[in-house]
């Protein structure tokens, strides 16, 4: 089966994790596509594959004749979307020959511009894969699936020799949770990958540190006609918060290693109003001055409205994973770009604004970089997959398998 069946199949399969939910998985629905994707595995040979009971998809491919004495290589993504725009079923449409125009997406009204996304221009020939407009694709990271899943076949098929390959497929990557009970002994693999980027030839070991804070500002409620020195409005305490925000540090305003601070959230009223954060910086040094940033804002707002006014609690979700692949695990790295190269992909090794499972992974001792999957726009309805990226996904990732034994 070719990799964009499979990604076409995958993405009907509704996975969004929930914020709400602190149980892993944090939906149910991740079962659905976890036990297909074992009956999938096991047709393809990958005989001891299993879904655990936190939803964790294991399997392996013992190494070939020759190489049992191989550094063991693994592959890794995520079933999980993020919960935004998928409220109903994700209808998956296919436009071949795309023109490098403005492309109408489904009846929904909404269209793939170039004047919107001026890369669309350079596509233009190619087969893209999008949503209708009204949900998002899915293709983060059921693409990754897909990719890895077609390498497996292809390496099985044309029994190419190799070392133990490990697969795996997490639920919950997408609130930050998916390598938090990751089973790495179990796993098996020295060094890993996760196949969970973006557009074609991105080579990751890079991302942010980051920080997911929740602010709690607590106000008094009276009523209008008699508050004057009695209210305490809680909704002014969280605009005057974001207005003390650098005005530059946000992110759509920054790129690169710039890092940000990131109100994404608000829910309450004057007496209660909670407020949800992203904290991101690449370098560990700066990453802690913004977390010093906020404490002494809370700090001040409590002396201005009294203690107890605003309570300032902070959750670090990962860190930056250049600093345990630096140390001692380039090689891994080398071998993907090698491996990019042999395909006729050219590498683009660039931070990641953003973290993936072997951000944690590699903080826990499994070095993981992240590869490309092809897509773009993740995260929304512009969501597009150019299928000849996809295919060279697929082609990387068994041509990273052939050499994994020289690590």
């Amino acid at each position: 089966m070719r990799a964009y069946e499979r990604l076409l199949e995958y993405v009907k399969v509704k996975t969004p994790s929930s914020e709400e939910n602190m149980e892993t998985p944090s939906s149910s629905c991740q079962f659905e596509l976890a036990e297909r994707l074992v009956e999938e595995m096991k047709e393809l040979g990958i005989e001891d594959a299993a879904v655990d009971g936190k939803c964790y998809v294991y399997g392996t491919i013992p190494a070939t004749e020759g190489y049992e004495n191989s550094p063991s290589l693994g592959f890794i993504a995520h079933m999980d979307t993020v919960s935004d725009f998928c409220d109903h079923a994700v209808t998956p449409v296919i436009t071949e020959n795309y023109d490098g125009k403005d492309l109408p997406l489904g009846t929904s009204g909404r269209t793939l511009s170039p004047e919107m996304f001026s890369h669309l221009t350079s596509l233009a020939g190619r087969t893209l894969i999008t949503s209708d407009g009204t949900t998002l694709l899915g293709a983060d990271d059921k693409a990754g699936i897909a990719e890895i899943l077609t390498a497996v076949e292809t390496i099985q098929e044309k029994g190419l020799p190799h070392g133990k390959l490990c697969i795996a497929f997490t639920p919950d990557e997408e609130i930050g949770e998916g390598a938090e009970l990751f089973d790495i002994p179990g796993f098996g693999a020295d060094f890993a990958y996760t196949v969970d980027g973006g557009e074609l030839g991105g080579l990751e070991y890079e991302n942010f540190n980051a920080d997911n804070p929740v602010v709690t500002f607590h106000g008094r409620s009276v009523h209008t006609g008699s508050a004057k020195g009695k209210m305490k409005n809680a909704l002014a305490m969280a605009a005057e918060w974001q207005q003390a925000l650098p005005a530059g540090e946000k992110p759509e305003y920054t790129e690169g290693y710039e890092g940000f601070f990131h109100v994404y959230k608000i829910t309450g009223d004057v007496e209660t109003c909670r407020m949800h954060m992203l904290v991101r910086d690449h370098d560990q040094k700066r990453f802690g001055e913004r977390k010093v940033f906020l404490d002494r804002l809370a700090d001040f707002l409590n002396e201005k409205y009294g203690i107890g006014s605003v309570e300032l609690e902070h959750h670090d979700v990962y860190y930056n994973m250049a600093e345990k692949i630096r140390d001692g695990h380039m090689a891994v790295v080398d071998l993907a770009r090698e491996a990019m190269e042999a395909v006729g992909v050219t590498p683009v090794v660039e931070p990641i604004r953003g973290g993936t499972d072997g951000a944690q992974l590699s903080w826990r001792g499994l070095p993981c970089p992240n590869l490309f999957t092809g897509g773009a726009n993740f995260h929304g309805r512009f969501e597009y997959l150019p299928i000849p990226s996809l295919v060279k996904a697929c082609e990387a990732v068994v041509e990273i398998g052939k050499r994994g034994y020289r690590i």
